[in-house]
C-alpha cells in the first residue's frame, strides 16, 4: 500500500509547499470572508437587491486582469517571485484594513466599495500570475499538476470555511469586521513567505528584459493551436459562467428568500465540489485535454440543474456539480498551459491565462446582472449553462481539426533538454 505522500498529497514532502500551503490557507480564509462580505454589502445593505450593482463591483475588481496585462506577465517574467508576492499581499492587505474600517465607521458608500474593488483587482492582477508560476519553484515541475490541485484544494477548503464563517460574523457583529478579519488573515501568508528556505527554491528561467516582451508571449500563444483553443473556453467560461457572486445573492434572496446564514452556507456549499474536484485532480499524474471537454459539459449541466431547481436544497446540490467541474475545468487550463510552457515564458502566458479567464468579467458581470434584474435569476444562471456547452462545443472542434492528443505536448524548453 502506498504512503499518502505518494499520490494525492506527494507535494507536501517538500518543506517549503508545506510552509507555503499553511499561510496560503489562512489567508484563502480571509479571502473568502471578505468576498461573501462584500457581496452581501452591496445586494443587501448599499442598494435594494440590486444585481446589477454586483456585477460592477466584479467588473471593476477583475478588470485589472484584463488591463494591466502587458505589466502583470512582465513582472511575473522578470521579478524575483517571492519579494513580488509579498508585496502583493502586503497591499491587499492595507486595503483590507481600510475598507473595513470605512465600513465598521458606518460611513462606507457605494462608490467606495467600487473604488476598493478596482484597487483589489489592480493588486490582484500582479499577484494571481507569480502565485501560479511560484508553484514550480516550490515543487518543481514533476510535481507541478499536483501542487496546483492541492492549492486549488486549499483555496477551496477555504471556501467551505469562509463564507459560512461570514454569514456568523455578520449576524453576530456586524459587516465591517468581515473585511478586518481578512486583513488579519495576511499576516499568515506574509510570515510563511518569510521562513521558505530560500536555497531549495527551484527558480525558473528568467526571461531577459527587452521591448516587445508582451507582444513576445501574444505571439508565442498565436502560434500555438492548443494554447489558443484554452484561451477561448476559458473567455467563454470565465466571462458569462464564473459569475458566482450573482447567481448565488440572487437566487438565494429573491428566490429562496435566505438570510446571510442562509446566504454564506449555500457559499460554503459550492466548495463542497471545488473540493471534490481538486482533490481528483490531484490524484492525477498528468493532464488530460479530454478533461476540458468533459469539465465544460458537466459545467453547463449544472448550470442548467439550478436553473430549474425548485428549492433551496436542491439548488445547493447543483451548486456542488457546478463547483466540481469548474475547478476540474480550471486546473487542467493551469496545468496544460504551465507543463507545455517554455519556462521563461510561463509569466506572460499564466498572465495572459488570468487576464482572459477574468478579465472577461467586466463584459459578462454587468450583462449576468442585468439579466437577473430583467428576467430573473433562474435566466442568469442560463447564461452561465450556454457558455458551458459552447466552451464544450470549442473543445470538440479542437479534437477534430486541431488533433489534440490526450497529454500535452512538453515544453520547448524541455524538449531541448531530453536531446541533449
Amino acid at each position: 500500500m502506498k504512503a499518502p505522500f505518494a499520490g494525492i498529497f506527494r507535494s507536501l514532502r517538500g518543506f517549503n509547499y508545506r510552509v507555503w500551503v499553511a499561510g496560503d490557507f489562512v489567508s484563502n480564509i480571509g479571502t473568502w470572508v471578505q468576498r461573501t462580505a462584500q457581496d452581501w454589502l452591496v445586494f443587501t445593505q448599499l442598494t435594494h437587491h440590486d444585481a446589477s450593482a454586483v456585477g460592477v463591483v466584479m467588473a471593476l475588481q477583475f478588470g485589472p486582469q484584463l488591463l494591466l496585462l502587458p505589466w502583470t506577465g512582465f513582472a511575473a517574467d522578470h521579478f524575483n517571485q517571492r519579494k513580488l508576492l509579498i508585496a502583493t499581499q502586503a497591499t491587499m492587505a492595507g486595503l483590507a484594513l481600510a475598507l473595513g474600517s470605512l465600513v465598521v465607521s458606518g460611513v462606507v458608500q457605494l462608490w467606495h466599495v467600487y473604488i476598493f474593488a478596482f484597487l483589489f483587482g489592480c493588486a490582484a492582477a500582479f499577484d494571481a500570475p507569480v502565485r501560479q508560476t511560484f508553484v514550480a519553484e516550490l515543487v518543481g515541475d514533476d510535481d507541478l499538476h499536483n501542487a496546483v490541485a492541492l492549492n486549488a484544494t486549499s483555496f477551496n477548503v477555504a471556501r467551505m470555511i469562509g463564507p459560512a464563517v461570514c454569514g456568523v460574523v455578520i449576524a453576530t457583529i456586524g459587516t465591517g469586521w468581515a473585511f478586518l478579519i481578512n486583513a488579519a488573515s495576511f499576516i499568515a501568508v506574509l510570515m510563511s513567505l518569510a521562513l521558505l528556505r530560500v536555497a531549495d527554491l527551484r527558480p525558473n528561467a528568467r526571461a531577459q528584459r527587452a521591448r516587445g516582451n508582451f507582444t513576445e508571449g501574444l505571439r508565442y500563444v498565436w502560434g500555438r493551436p492548443d494554447l489558443r483553443a484554452i484561451l477561448v473556453m476559458l473567455f467563454l467560461i470565465g466571462t458569462f459562467g464564473l459569475n458566482f457572486p450573482i447567481f448565488i445573492s440572487t437566487m438565494a434572496v429573491s428566490v429562496f428568500h435566505c438570510d446571510a446564514r442562509g446566504y454564506g452556507v449555500l457559499s460554503s456549499i459550492t466548495a463542497i465540489g471545488t473540493v471534490s474536484g481538486a482533490l481528483i485532480g490531484a490524484g492525477r499524474t498528468r493532464p488530460k485535454f479530454g478533461t476540458l471537454l468533459v469539465g465544460a459539459t458537466v459545467f453547463g449541466l449544472g448550470c442548467a440543474l439550478a436553473a430549474i431547481a425548485p428549492c433551496y436544497w436542491l439548488f445547493a446540490g447543483a451548486l456542488v456539480v457546478i463547483g466540481a467541474a469548474a475547478l476540474t475545468f480550471a486546473n487542467t487550463t493551469n496545468s496544460l498551459m504551465q507543463l507545455s510552457t517554455e519556462p521563461a515564458m510561463r509569466g506572460r502566458v499564466m498572465a495572459l491565462r488570468v487576464g482572459i479567464a477574468l478579465g472577461g468579467t467586466p463584459i459578462g458581470a454587468p450583462i449576468v446582472g442585468w439579466v437577473a434584474n430583467t428576467f430573473g435569476p433562474r435566466w442568469a444562471l442560463g447564461v452561465g449553462a450556454a457558455s458551458g456547452f459552447a466552451a464544450a462545443v470549442v473543445a470538440v472542434i479542437a479534437f477534430t481539426q486541431i488533433g489534440l492528443d490526450s497529454d500535452p505536448p512538453a515544453s520547448p524548453g524541455k524538449e531541448r533538454h531530453r536531446r541533449l
